[in-house]
């Protein structure tokens, strides 16, 4: 079979894309998928807009942005779909930096984000007010993609900040402390496969065939068939220790904020993003955006 070129653009280092490649699944389906790692979510967009990328890992919350919300980072509306869900999350959480163990003490410090008007920074937000630190209560600055921000976290450039993904526990294991999660703030996703939209069938072809690919992958680990090779990769990919991967494998595998299995968006999680960004950020295009939910999901979601 023809393998016809694929990149993916993603923040983190996709363990899921490095076992499709390892185990051949990406070479039978015909696909020559090549991982590119992004600076910011507004980068991000920016090269899937230019066509340097064909699909993106990302943050719904992105999505709804850059297809409904004329206040964007790029100020600019972009057409989109998804494509599927990956994930509930995988372990994003509030996490403090080195010497701090309260959220108290961030007041009046850096708080990380990726840009201030993204999904995270959303969730960074809400998750300090259940701690009793508005908005108000500290700083603000931009430090771009989740490993940037954890390099940050460990380096005393900001107090707090929220990583996922593996993150977490290479912050954790530096001497930062996670101290409370995403869950905590009702059902969620954190990833999905997006991409713009197109008519030309072979484009949809590809498409389907990578996220068929990138699904099984996912089934496969929630299965518990591949632990080894999971542990393996987050050792490789994430620089975690031996620990910490099989941590991070829980965490796909076992936790309410790991992997999805069907790859269907669960419109109540896509609630909880317009919830948050209604709060702090409010505005009447986010009115409409569950009414016309349906033109940007690619297959079924659930009610």
């Amino acid at each position: 079979m023809t393998q016809r070129k694929l990149t993916v653009g993603t923040f983190t280092p996709s363990i899921l894309i490095h076992m499709a490649r390892e185990s051949k699944g990406f070479e039978r389906a015909g696909l020559d998928v090549h991982e590119s790692l992004v600076a910011s979510s507004p980068a991000q967009f920016q090269s899937l807009e230019r066509g340097e990328l064909d699909v993106v890992f990302t943050s719904p919350d992105n999505v709804l942005a850059y297809q409904y919300l004329s206040k964007n980072p790029l100020g600019r509306l972009i057409p989109l779909r998804i494509l599927g869900a990956l994930d509930r999350g995988v372990g994003l959480s509030l996490t403090l930096g080195p010497q701090l163990n309260d959220v108290e003490q961030v007041r009046g410090k850096i708080v990380g984000v990726d840009v201030p008007q993204s999904g995270f920074a959303f969730v960074a937000y809400e998750l300090l007010a259940r701690c009793g630190l508005e908005p108000t209560s500290y700083e603000l600055q931009a430090l771009g993609s989740t490993p940037q921000r954890a390099t940050a976290l460990v380096e005393s450039r900001c107090a707090a900040t929220v990583l996922n993904a593996g993150n977490e526990l290479r912050a954790r294991g530096l001497g930062c402390t996670s101290v409370s999660e995403v869950g905590e703030l009702g059902p969620y996703i954190g990833t999905v496969i997006a991409a713009l939209p197109s008519s030309d069938s072979e484009t949809k072809d590809l498409r389907q065939r990578f996220c068929d690919v990138i699904l099984e992958t996912a089934r496969d680990i929630l299965a518990g068939a591949r632990m080894s090779e999971v542990v393996d990769a987050a050792i490789y990919l994430l620089d975690l220790d031996e620990s910490q991967a099989r941590e991070h494998h829980a965490c796909l595998s076992e936790s309410p904020s790991g992997l999805i299995d069907d790859g269907v968006v669960d419109v109540t999680a896509l609630a909880t993003l317009i919830d948050l960004r209604r709060k702090y950020m409010p505005t009447p295009e986010l009115d409409v955006i569950l009414e016309s939910i349906d033109d940007i999901l690619i297959g079924s979601a659930r009610p």
